[in-house]
């Protein structure tokens, strides 16, 4: 299995999510890479291996996370946005769909890290099944922290789109 081509888009998603400039989404994209590869031999396929992959790079972001907090209270997230192609810069609704998507990722930032965990795994679509499978909890408890994560994730943008 290419396990780059297969979860690529998961470790950048995660990455992401869990820091605040592109050089750290790199640093930790490799990071989870290397974590996932380091943890191949313990994995004993009791899951599939996406939710063992997605286990791998929760545990690592979160971990970085909370490594770098004390330096991250010192530094403002920088907010970045993709290179966009010729025929797409003029585009308002390109620009719009940039902005909203920067607004999100602001927004779960602020989420404690569980339910910045559980609203990635939501965007990746994975079943409530393999959301409890990855984070260790019922499956009726992804329904009700996922509900509340939602609502809480609602209020940051509309106070996101009200300061703009």
């Amino acid at each position: 299995m290419d396990w780059l081509d297969t979860h690529g888009a998961a470790v950048w998603k995660v990455a992401r999510a869990y820091t605040l400039t592109s050089e750290e989404t790199q640093d930790l994209a490799q990071e989870i890479l290397l974590q996932a590869w380091k943890s191949l031999p313990q994995f004993a396929q009791k899951s599939s291996p996406a939710t063992w992959f997605y286990r791998v790079a929760l545990q690592t972001a979160m971990n970085w996370r909370r490594k770098e907090a004390p330096r991250r209270v010192r530094q403002k997230p920088l907010l970045e946005v993709q290179m966009l192609t010729a025929g797409e810069a003029d585009s308002a609704a390109s620009a719009q769909q940039r902005d909203l998507v920067e607004q999100l990722y602001k927004a779960i930032h602020q989420l404690p890290k569980t339910d910045a965990a559980l609203v990635l795994l939501y965007l990746e679509e994975l079943s409530y099944r393999e959301m409890s499978e990855v984070l260790g909890i019922s499956e009726n408890y992804v329904g009700v922290k996922l509900n509340r994560a939602r609502q809480a994730l609602n209020e940051l943008m509309k106070g996101e789109t009200d300061d703009s």
